[in-house]
């Protein structure tokens, strides 16, 4: 009889990467990157006005509420199928987000783009062997610290919020915090020092 190691399939005290929630100066040039350029679907139900929008991907979101812009320090990673499909649609969107931050670009493994305040998404195809069951989400949040300080997330998830933490080498010295059934915030060790960051909203 096969045996199951049921310590394999606990998850900590975090469950779910829901959201991830930035401000954004204008709710049409969002829908243009977002719904238009990414092919995202906006949430029918929730957030209808024209002060806030929630953005499915897959069971997470992107909340993206009127303000101020917030940036982001690293990028977020998104399952999107389809890469011809997902080129098209940036490149249709491009002269409407001419003279804003917006920039899209080919890379082996993922299309990278920008949206026009300056945040990054990198979209991948689906792939179960790296991003197991997700055919469409987010996968993980991977933010820029500062040298040196990734064992220290991989000392404070575990102990203080009961989350599973480990400390990976390659690309960089990268703190990878398990927040989710194949969900991950990432927290990759600079090469040089940092500038203190300034506050982005981030749920999980």
């Amino acid at each position: 009889m096969q045996q199951f190691d049921r310590t394999q399939e606990d998850l900590g005290n975090s469950i779910h990467l829901e959201h991830v929630n930035v401000q954004v100066p204008d709710q049409r040039l969002a829908t243009l990157f977002y719904v238009t350029g990414l092919g995202l679907t906006r949430d029918p139900y929730l957030m209808v006005s024209d002060t806030n929008m929630w953005v499915n991907v897959g069971r997470s979101q992107f909340h993206l509420p009127t303000g101020t812009a917030q940036v982001l320090r690293g990028h977020t990673a998104l399952i999107i199928p389809g890469r011809k499909a997902l080129l098209d649609r940036l490149a249709s969107v491009a002269s409407k987000l001419a003279g804003t931050a917006f920039a899209y670009g080919e890379n082996n493994d993922h299309v990278e783009a920008t949206c026009p305040w300056g945040n990054r998404v990198r979209c991948f195809e689906p792939d179960a062997a790296r991003f197991g069951r997700i055919t469409l989400g987010i996968p993980y949040v991977e933010f820029e610290v500062p040298k040196g300080t990734a064992k220290g997330f991989c000392a404070f998830y575990p102990e203080i919020m009961g989350i599973k933490a480990e400390l990976k080498n390659g690309d960089g010295v990268v703190a990878r915090v398990k927040v989710g059934k194949d969900q991950y915030l990432q927290f990759r060790s600079a090469a040089a020092e940092l500038r203190r960051p300034s506050c982005a909203d981030l749920h999980h």
